[in-house]
């Protein structure tokens, strides 16, 4: 497994009701806290942030733009 790293794309596994955030949504790794905790960013189309909060690496999956290689 790949590890996230600063600037990451990432897309969130589970919901988070009390945040009105839900699993799929597409967020940017703004700052690492811990090896597995993460502050992530959610901007909408025009970049305004509508929610930054702390997550583990358990909530969240990179997003990848280009072939991995094997």
């Amino acid at each position: 497994m790949n590890a996230i790293k600063l600037l990451d794309v990432v897309a969130l596994t589970e919901d988070i009701p009390k945040r009105k955030l839900y699993r799929g949504q597409v967020g940017t790794v703004v700052e690492i806290l811990d090896e597995d905790m993460y502050e992530v960013e959610f901007s909408d189309a025009s970049g305004r942030t509508y929610a930054m909060l702390a997550l583990h690496t358990r909530q969240l999956m990179i997003l990848h733009y280009t072939p991995l290689s094997a």
